[in-house]
């Protein structure tokens, strides 16, 4: 795995008082994985503003005549009214209807700009360049020229002010160029509004040069820096299932109860008989869940889910996020005992079912 541009550029990023600094491996790239205690940085999120790097995500760009209709015919959300200047969430599906990557197209104008984790790219791209026969689309993975970092919490738009950066009103997967003025020598860059459930959450997307300036900046003006282990126990808590881990091949678009993927009014796509065959004939036997369970009983994802004898589950992430919280997990589960509040056993530990997001965290 290749480091993100924030640590090709990182020399001394880790210096001032980070004495736990260390780096592994997040989602396709080396990147930091705290700077302090996880816990600590968690709470960042909550009652401040977190920054992290986000050199992890992989940009693709499609440009040609043909980019639109060929990406719709791809992709289960639509692509074909997508305005300028905004985003979808969408799934990349077989003709089974399986799952083989997920993404976020933004509609650039003159291109479009995939957004999706490193680990995802080869399969992407090599998925791409199958289905292009006669279209005019040309992919040029972009990754080495546009990286990303991410803020979050409710000081979020506070500390981008702060940091010299507008920040226009925008709704959830909107995103805007703005000028930039905090001397990290980028000039304009991307701002894009997450569509998670946090509210206050924003990506920077600019120049790899400009990264560690612009950290820096966001550093200095009160933003708390965020490394993997936080970042990956905050994406549990707000329910979102990541590709690889809570997302397999073998998985159905609906089992995973991402909704904000599927689109049912625009047209043919590779998969769709299979998703709308699942949505006309009654929904799936399994969806994804939210678990909490007694802190400290050392569950893992594979765990079994039962219910008295009999299983019905299996989980896919756990986190806890302190002594004083419960443990969280998420997977999958048959639906007729999908209820909140419903309890069941993961392995010997009791647990109880609960709604994603974990709002009451």
């Amino acid at each position: 795995m290749g480091l993100t541009a924030l640590q090709a550029h990182g020399e001394g990023l880790g210096a001032g008082g980070f004495a736990e600094y260390k780096t592994a491996d997040y989602r396709g790239a080396t990147s930091a994985a705290r700077f302090g205690d996880p816990q600590a940085e968690w709470a960042a999120f909550r009652g401040s503003c977190g920054v992290y790097d986000l050199g992890f995500r992989a940009k693709i760009s499609l440009t040609g005549s043909d980019r639109v209709r060929w990406l719709n015919g791809m992709v289960t959300n639509n692509i074909r009214d997508l305005a300028a200047g905004h985003g979808v969430y969408a799934f990349l599906l077989n003709p089974q209807g399986h799952i083989l990557g997920d993404l976020y197209a933004y509609n650039r104008g003159e291109s479009i700009a995939i957004d999706t984790d490193r680990s995802q790219v080869e399969k992407i791209l090599a998925t791409f360049e199958h289905y292009i026969i006669m279209d005019d689309v040309e992919v040029a993975d972009r990754s080495d020229q546009l990286t990303a970092l991410g803020v979050a919490g409710p000081k979020s738009g506070e500390v981008l002010r702060a940091a010299g950066l507008e920040l226009p009103e925008l709704q959830p997967l909107q995103f805007h160029t703005v000028q930039c003025d905090c001397d990290c020598g980028c000039v304009t860059c991307t701002i894009v509004r997450s569509d998670n459930a946090a509210g206050d959450s924003y990506e920077i997307w600019l120049a790899p040069a400009h990264v560690r300036p612009l950290w820096d900046a966001l550093v200095k003006v009160g933003a708390t820096p965020i490394g993997s282990e936080a970042l990956e126990g905050q994406r549990i808590v707000l329910g979102i299932p990541l590709y690889g881990v809570d997302i397999r091949e073998r998985d159905l678009p609906q089992e995973t109860e991402q909704a904000r993927a599927l689109n049912f009014n625009k047209g043919c796509y590779v998969g769709q008989e299979i998703v709308e065959r699942i949505r006309s004939r009654g929904s799936v036997h399994r969806k994804f869940a939210g678990f909490c369970f007694e802190n400290g009983n050392g569950i893992k994802p594979g765990a079994k889910i039962l219910l008295g004898d009999k299983e019905v589950g299996d989980v896919t992430s756990v986190v806890c996020l302190g002594a004083e919280e419960p443990g969280l997990a998420l997977g999958y589960i048959r639906r007729e005992v999908a209820i909140p509040g419903k309890e069941v056993l993961i392995g010997v530990t009791k647990a109880l079912v609960a709604e994603l997001p974990f709002r009451k965290m």
